[in-house]
């Protein structure tokens, strides 16, 4: 395994070497020392499967929320606004509220927001095509001219779609980097072991699925950075990013260096987090973390890159990734990758030499239901939220947490 895990040594360095060239508020900050713990400070507890969030980066301090079964509604000077800013119920298959992982799942403000008034969202719609479940769709709108607390439903434009043969790993996650393109997450189509297609859909150049995907929304409908591993290549999709991924549901730039987190959730064994660079290929369905899962003769396993980190499933079972803490209101959490898994523990991971090493995630404040971490936020002052959906004798209950300070 160690020849996997150099494979991903060039490209960090790449990588590191152009968030370098930012300004000296960019440069990475050595990590704390200490336990890492916080306090859950409670925010909302009106959803049902508060699934993602978004902030404009204006200024207003506003927070979104995607609420799985459609509705995206904002938390203003920590209320609860009481019309929803967006509703694509309408537009998308029915969802199970309690667990499906189909719905609204992502959202992501355009770089210029303050000036162009776009933003995008990723549901899940049904597909005219036979033998799918549904197709995934990236949706851009504009906010309402007369309300900035509400979207303008006739500024619809689909973006991207993407028919899905099964009804799980949807990914979703929506994220624009700071080159100002935008990063989307598919999962590999769900089925179990990535069974769809000869080689799966992972490692497919030709499907989008199980992909991080990077376009130039500005185009029409899109357009391609010239920049892209895959552009102008024969039998591949331009958009690809990075392949070799199950379902990259949670992912996030590291706001200092610029390195892009993902949590890609496992099948049977293990959970991984990754550092996604260029072109990297992640496994699947190769493998399942650093371990053999469906080995073709003709494989090069030493060209795949490696998580950073993966943990088994006897401490967990779908892992939710989440963000480098680059607040200033938690000094145990500072240069910490903060992350967590469904079935509702906490951990960081501390970054030593080549290695991150994870550490359990104190957090009192917890409800005394059983609670699952849907999702991460982050605030523009760099401060981390926590979505969770509860179980208990009152059926599902959503909420969104702030991490304070303990």
């Amino acid at each position: 395994m160690k020849t996997r895990t150099l494979a991903l040594l060039p490209a960090l360095l790449i990588q590191m070497a152009c968030a370098g060239s930012h300004s000296k508020n960019n440069d990475p900050e050595p990590p704390v020392t200490g336990t890492p713990k916080a306090k859950l400070q409670l925010v909302t507890d009106a959803f049902i499967s508060p699934v993602n969030m978004a902030v404009p980066g204006d200024g207003s301090g506003r927070l979104f929320f995607c609420q799985k079964e459609g509705k995206v509604w904002v938390v203003q000077q920590n209320k609860l606004l009481p019309a929803p800013f967006l509703d694509v119920s309408r537009d998308m298959i029915a969802v199970n509220p309690g667990y499906d992982e189909r719905g609204l799942l992502g959202m992501a403000f355009h770089p210029e927001f303050k000036t162009n008034h776009k933003f995008y969202v990723y549901y899940s719609s049904p597909s005219s095509k036979s033998g799918f479940n549904h197709k995934s769709r990236l949706v851009e709108f504009t906010v309402s001219a007369a309300n900035p607390n509400l979207a303008d439903p006739a500024s619809k434009r689909i973006i991207l779609e993407v028919d899905e043969p099964e009804s799980n790993h949807n990914g979703g996650q929506l994220q624009f980097g700071p080159d100002g393109y935008l990063y989307v997450g598919l999962g590999d189509g769900g089925g179990g072991g990535d069974k769809h297609g000869l080689i799966g859909n992972g490692q497919d150049l030709n499907t989008l699925l199980g992909k991080i995907l990077r376009i130039n929304v500005n185009g029409t409908p899109y357009s391609i950075p010239p920049d892209n591993p895959f552009a102008g290549q024969p039998d591949a999709r331009p958009e690809i990013w990075a392949y070799g991924l199950r379902n990259p549901w949670r992912f996030s730039f590291d706001r200092n260096t610029k390195l892009l987190f993902a949590g890609d959730v496992g099948q049977d064994k293990y959970e991984e987090v990754d550092i996604i660079t260029k072109g990297g290929n992640y496994g699947w369905r190769i493998l399942e973390g650093n371990h053999d899962y469906n080995v073709p003769a003709s494989a090069d396993k030493s060209t795949l890159i490696a998580p950073i980190h993966e943990y088994a499933h006897d401490l967990g079972i779908s892992i939710t990734g989440g963000y480098v803490y680059r607040g200033n209101a938690i000094p145990a959490l500072k240069g910490l990758y903060v992350f967590g898994d469904y079935n509702g523990k906490s951990f960081v991971l501390r970054p030593s030499g080549q290695q991150w090493n994870r550490e359990t995630l104190e957090l009192s404040g917890r409800p005394a239901d059983n609670m699952q971490i849907l999702s991460w936020g982050e605030d523009e002052e760099g401060e981390l939220y926590m979505l969770t959906s509860t179980s208990g004798n009152t059926g599902f209950k959503g909420a969104v947490y702030k991490l304070v300070k303990e």
